[in-house]
């Protein structure tokens, strides 16, 4: 016995790499310090718009019921969840991993040759089997577990993140199309009014057939235009009730006039959004758990050390078990040393080592791309706010035109085609305006999520 332990403490210092734990990658950090490619509103010391919750960003009291509907039914996120459980399993069972193995082995035999009287007897017996964690097998395994489980749990937030962001942005496309709607139908009305007016003009000999024509075909672009609103409203509701775990339905909404938003944006720091991101997060935890994978591919080459006992009492007499004759008891101390399948544990560390780079790689990229996702959302929040200024100036000089045309036919020779055509640039210019809202909604929507902003701790 004393061989073996002085044998795997000289073993145990050659392999004590096998005990290291994970670290983050100094070439990643580098990597997330140049992410943010917009510094404007950046703070320093806070964690930006991330660090509010879903509640302080979303204030439409409609839109946090159907958030919180989604939370509660919605499939994927239920998946996330269960996923989280049986990781937590794992690693329970991990960590049982350090504790003996124990079993009682009840064995009795009866048997009789030709003439002989019968024979009884028993065994009654426990056994205990014990490996010894010197080379870090069974760490390294509770280690892993414990990365899978962060990892699933990561995987869990990152739906949710994805859930909260993607109901969100459904209820703000409706009431954008809500707007759109009441909008086109209101120019439906003047395009009423318009093949009225184009017909009066006509019998009284002030335009043309063609012109009539024209008027109508217009109009019934427009009506065309209203229904595909329509079709994409009850589209976005039933994408809506989906999200939800719901039967296809109406949705209750407000409208887009009533939503308020923050007027500047802060992202915080990278590496803020760095602990903070859950797909980011998630992926590292795939690069630890790769890590451990590794170093248990490396604890291969080592011995296994396994103390095992057994206690009990034995009668080949026939006696009782209240009056046993005899008491058994061994103990056993073995050490195996891989010897013929160290070409298998070399093809098995090779690969482990190749799943740890693939993952690192993935690691990187994906931080990468976080860092797209947050410049890009913030440009379309940038460009949006730009756009809506100047929608917002263009709607009231064509709404000024419209009107001034509209005097001008009235009380001069000015012709009717230019009123129309006055209606057709005012609605356009609306409904631009409004898809710059929208956009710079979207904006913030797309930038809370990118910053890793939406799940619950």
């Amino acid at each position: 016995m004393k061989n073996i332990i002085y044998l795997s403490l000289i073993l145990l210092l050659s392999g004590c790499s096998i005990y290291k734990k994970y670290e983050r990658p100094g070439s990643v950090e580098a990597v997330a310090d140049s992410l943010y490619r917009h510094t404007a509103d950046i703070g320093g010391d806070t964690a930006g718009i991330a660090a509010l919750q879903w509640k302080e960003l979303f204030t439409d009291p409609l839109l946090q019921k159907l958030i919180e509907k989604g939370m509660e039914s919605n499939t994927d996120l239920g998946i996330a969840r269960l996923r989280v459980d049986a990781a937590k399993a794992r690693l329970s069972t991990s960590r049982l991993s350090y504790l003996p193995s124990i079993s009682l082995t009840p064995q009795g035999t009866v048997s009789k040759i030709e003439s002989r009287s019968v024979t009884k007897s028993y065994e009654i017996a426990a056994s205990a089997n014990w490996e010894i964690d010197i080379f870090g097998k069974v760490t390294n395994a509770k280690w892993e577990a414990r990365a899978l489980y962060e990892q699933s749990e990561a995987y869990r937030r990152a739906v949710e993140t994805q859930l909260v962001a993607t109901i969100a942005n459904s209820y703000y496309t409706l009431l954008m199309l809500d707007r759109q709607k009441e909008i086109t139908e209101q120019t439906v009305k003047n395009w009423e009014e318009s093949v009225t007016a184009m017909n009066a003009l006509k019998k009284a000999g002030q335009t043309t057939e063609m012109a009539v024509a024209q008027t109508m075909a217009s109009k019934l672009s427009v009506e065309a235009s209203l229904l595909s609103i329509k079709q994409q409203i009850s589209q976005t509701e039933n994408s809506i009730c989906a999200l939800l775990g719901i039967p296809p339905q109406e949705i209750e909404r407000s409208s887009i006039e009533q939503q308020e938003f923050p007027d500047s944006l802060s992202t915080g720091v990278p590496m803020q959004m760095l602990s903070r991101r859950p797909d980011i997060h998630e992926s590292e935890a795939a690069l630890a758990a790769a890590f451990y994978a590794t170093n248990q591919a490396r604890s291969a080459f080592y011995p296994s050390i396994t103390l095992s006992g057994s206690a009990g009492w034995s009668n080949s007499a026939g006696g009782t078990i209240s009056n046993p004759a005899s008491f058994l008891a061994s103990a056993i101390g073995s050490l195996v040393q891989p010897l013929f399948n160290r070409g298998q544990n070399i093809a098995n560390l090779k690969i482990a080592k190749a799943e740890q780079e693939e993952a690192l790689l993935t690691f990187r990229q994906k931080l990468l791309d976080a860092g797209n996702e947050v410049n890009d959302a913030l440009s379309q929040w940038q460009t949006a706010s730009g756009r809506m200024e100047l929608s917002k100036a263009q709607v009231a000089a064509l709404k000024s035109a419209l009107q001034n045309s509209e005097l001008l036919m009235r009380y001069t020779s000015q012709n009717y085609l230019e009123v129309i055509t006055a209606r057709q640039s005012l609605l356009q210019a609306e409904l631009d305006l409004v898809s710059s809202r929208f956009d710079q909604i979207q904006g913030v929507i797309n930038l809370y999520h990118a910053l890793g902003g939406g799940y619950s701790e």
